[in-house]
């Protein structure tokens, strides 16, 4: 039943897929077909919209990562982003169990599954049906988008990050990242994520505000970006101006530079961070869906 699969997935005969169903990993000729899939939500999926307009195509990544399609009689009904991250691409929950063997059978380590809250927390029970464990799970995080201008008066101090303050840019990064998941983004070495935040900056997706003095005040990312939609991601206020006031006026900056880009900017925020979204909220951010994250 599985035509051009991966080995490792033909062999796992223990988990037979549903009637009709089969997985394996997409190649460049399946491009067209991912893109419709994805473009049913262009909001939701912006992250793997973002992946072919920067690669071009479906097909594995010299890194070894690639999307795992879900095929129903040979239509392509669901897939799954696999490379550090598992993000699920239209995947019915009733399909998560087919990407979870897949992704359990390939070896790799996962630091995160991400999406519709639906599927990401289906992918986990069956992940942990097959002996995975998380470490945590945020399955409440409100999708947001604006599509407008924002409500408030954007704070004219934020611009684009600038490679000459690299050195003040990447700390400020690093802190965001390790107060968000708990732990600090150099592990096991600097370079991929010094490239990463490199790569923002060259893209002119890195959004910084600094002093007189070259401290950050406030940061943050597109982090996926389309012609119709941007996500935004990163985003930090330096603890020394926090309680102040100034989170809407700069996540307005943040808006109207995204509208730059494209015209719809999405986010997602923790269901507990009640602060964060209140202040999306007063920029003029509503909620349009529910994501989850699911930590390994």
């Amino acid at each position: 039943m599985l035509s051009r699969v991966a080995p490792w997935l033909a062999s796992r005969k223990d988990v037979p897929d549903p009637p009709g169903i089969s997985v394996r990993i997409l190649e460049r000729e399946d491009t067209a077909a991912l893109r419709r899939l994805a473009q049913r939500d262009p909001v939701t999926n912006v992250f793997i919209l973002a992946h072919l307009r920067a690669a071009g195509s479906a097909a594995a990544t010299s890194g070894g990562a690639g999307v795992f399609g879900v095929f129903d009689d040979g239509v392509l009904a669901g897939a799954c982003w696999a490379g550090a991250n598992l993000v699920p691409v239209q995947l019915d929950p009733d399909l998560a169990g087919a990407v979870a063997a897949a992704a359990s059978a390939s070896g790799r380590r996962y630091a995160s599954a991400f999406g519709p809250a639906s599927s990401v927390l289906a992918l986990h029970a069956e992940l942990v049906e097959l002996g995975h464990r998380a470490h945590e799970v945020r399955p409440d995080q409100p999708l947001m988008t604006i599509a407008g201008p924002p409500s408030v008066e954007p704070n004219p101090g934020l611009g684009l990050g600038n490679l000459a303050d690299f050195d003040r840019i990447l700390p400020a990064c690093a802190a965001m990242f390790e107060e968000e998941v708990g732990y600090s983004p150099f592990l096991g070495g600097r370079e991929f994520y010094s490239r990463r935040v490199e790569s923002l900056i060259r893209q002119g997706h890195s959004l910084v505000h600094l002093n007189d003095a070259g401290e950050v005040v406030f940061k943050a990312e597109l982090g996926a970006v389309t012609s119709d939609v941007t996500q935004i991601q990163g985003v930090w206020m330096n603890p020394l101006y926090r309680g102040q006031g100034l989170s809407s006026g700069y996540m307005a900056a943040v808006v109207e530079q995204a509208q730059k880009v494209a015209p719809t900017t999405s986010l997602y925020v923790n269901g507990f961070n009640t602060r964060a979204r209140a202040t999306y909220e007063r920029v003029g951010f509503q909620q349009v869906g529910t994501f989850a994250t699911v930590l390994f």
